[in-house]
């Protein structure tokens, strides 16, 4: 039987419990605080500080006052290398965005199937982005990644990247997707979409230049994009805009 992917908001109760599962988890922090053990090596995951559990890996936990965490529950299938992480990581500001993003699409009760694997699919991204030292990357991958991350807003083909890389098209396409999840210009077309998002929330920039910033021609391309992306509209995430 394959495990189920699970992605939720979880509080913990203050009573010591241990177990293991037979799946990768992330516990990503939004308030409060959680004492864990995992396999003999203990720390609290708290606002900055988030939790891999290995699958099989026997860890107890109890929680603080007022906790709450997002969840994620991954088949070792979906990213094998997630154990050869610590089990204990510190979140840049960027990932801690991400969380209480992916905190406010649950409680809209808005993640069904197809748009949650597309939320982890993007968390693990950006595990990948950060912690690609510990998980063993190739190093043709990682030029090829510094190549999209630096042409976000430019018109740029496969063959530029594979030729970055070192590679062949067609074994870049295998490797990366093998590594990321994802093909290359999937990728591209995800972190132009989470630049776009971060110009969206934290600029004056009209919708216009944003999309222009992101790789795009025109606005309604742009738009469009956006919305099968994250469910919805450019305007959405203006709140001057909403109404």
């Amino acid at each position: 039987m394959s495990t189920p992917i699970a992605l939720d908001l979880r509080r913990y109760s203050p009573e010591t419990q241990c177990h293991s599962h037979d799946y990768h988890q992330l516990v990503l922090p939004l308030s409060g605080r959680l004492e864990l053990d995992v396999a003999g090596q203990g720390a609290m995951v708290d606002r900055r500080t988030a939790a891999v559990i290995e699958a099989g890996r026997d860890h107890a936990f109890a929680g603080g006052e007022d906790n709450r965490f997002v969840v994620a529950d991954l088949p070792v299938a979906m990213e094998p290398a997630l154990g050869r992480l610590p089990a204990f990581i510190e979140l840049d500001p960027g990932l801690r965005s991400y969380v209480h993003f992916i905190a406010m699409e649950l409680r809209r009760g808005q993640v069904g199937d197809t748009s949650r694997e597309r939320i982890l699919h993007l968390l693990l991204q950006l595990f990948r982005e950060r912690f690609g030292a510990a998980l063993n990357l190739d190093k043709r991958l990682l030029a090829a990644r510094h190549f999209l991350d630096a042409h976000l807003g430019d018109p740029i083909t496969l063959d530029q990247v594979a030729t970055a890389a070192n590679l062949s098209r067609r074994h870049l396409s295998d490797l990366f997707k093998s590594a990321f999840g994802m093909t290359p210009m999937d990728y591209l077309r995800d972190k132009r979409m989470r630049l776009a998002l971060e110009l969206l929330e934290n600029s004056p920039l009209s919708i216009q230049q944003i999309a222009l910033d992101a790789g795009f021609q025109n606005q309604a391309a742009f738009s469009d994009r956006f919305r099968r992306h994250f469910g919805k509209s450019p305007k959405h995430f203006r709140p001057r805009e909403k109404n």
